[in-house]
């Protein structure tokens, strides 16, 4: 097999089994594969593979004709710039997600204290770190799978953080100047309704936010107030309809004028405020 009958036979195979991107990513599993780029790839085009690169790459289609996530078959994913490595334990993150880390970044100073709450992968605490010097910082998850993954990440990007086993506040002790979260916030109804690559593969404790979506939200708002410091912030990614909903929940909890922020494609994204005096606890 040549490249250039690789990557037809893979995005044929990839498009008979649904997958969207099928010409794209059937060239990223061979980009992997063989540990080329494009530019060797058009001035080779008539190569052959050697036929482990033939095996390796017709395995990694087939994998990803099963819907597996690409990410999880190559191993990691662009996220600020910035690439980290993944697996089934984390969820993959997304460029929604930049929108959480760009608006936390205009009120980052040194000196500051950050917690992120379920941090998965690691991606969002270690983009901040790795533009906002002179912080630091703690990434929370409670599970032990994805910590593994995000101080394999830390280590990448020599990101000095301090990792923590918990559920939410749990084990989390002190007080932080911001606390960001991309928290579980698919209602239960809507999870059958998702990609298969999400559904069947995705950390379905990373997405499920109960019944209605807002479980994580209403443990993580009524207790930040024990957590912030006088003047914090709580930033939150949401889905692009729970703004009002969380609005109203930091509402009721004690803050004032409550901002919410969209993403690139004008979806509710991010809400966030600092907090007053009245959230701290005597």
């Amino acid at each position: 097999m040549i490249n250039r009958v690789g990557t037809e036979w893979g995005s044929t195979v990839l498009a008979q089994a649904g997958v969207a991107e099928a010409k794209l990513d059937a060239w990223l599993l061979l980009e992997t594969v063989c540990r080329i780029n494009r530019t060797f790839y058009y001035s080779h085009m008539e190569e052959a593979l050697t036929l482990e690169q033939q095996s390796e790459y017709e395995i990694a289609v087939k994998k990803r004709a099963e819907r597996i996530p690409l990410q999880y078959i190559t191993g990691e994913q662009e996220f600020m710039g910035l690439n980290f490595k993944v697996n089934s334990n984390v969820l993959i993150p997304r460029q929604d997600t930049e929108t959480l880390v760009e608006e936390a970044l205009k009120i980052c100073q040194p000196g500051m204290k950050v917690l992120d709450l379920g941090t998965g992968s690691g991606c969002i605490v270690i983009s901040i770190m790795k533009n906002a010097p002179g912080m630091t910082a703690t990434g929370s998850d409670i599970s032990k799978q994805a910590l593994l993954v995000a101080k394999e990440n830390g280590k990448l990007h020599e990101a000095d953080i301090e990792w923590v086993r918990s559920n939410l506040y749990e084990n989390i002790t002190g007080r932080y100047d911001l606390i960001v979260s991309n928290p579980p916030y698919i209602a239960q109804a809507d999870m059958l309704n998702l990609m298969p690559e999400v559904r069947d593969f995705e950390p379905a404790g990373a997405l499920d936010g109960g019944e209605d979506g807002l479980d994580f939200y209403r443990q993580i708002v009524a207790k930040s107030g024990d957590y912030l410091n006088k003047d914090g912030y709580l930033y939150l990614e949401i889905g692009y309809d729970q703004g009002p909903a969380v609005t109203n929940m930091m509402c009721a909890a004690g803050y004032r004028e409550v901002s919410v922020i969209k993403d690139l494609a004008r979806h509710e994204r991010v809400v966030f405020r600092r907090a007053l005096t009245m959230l701290f606890a005597a």
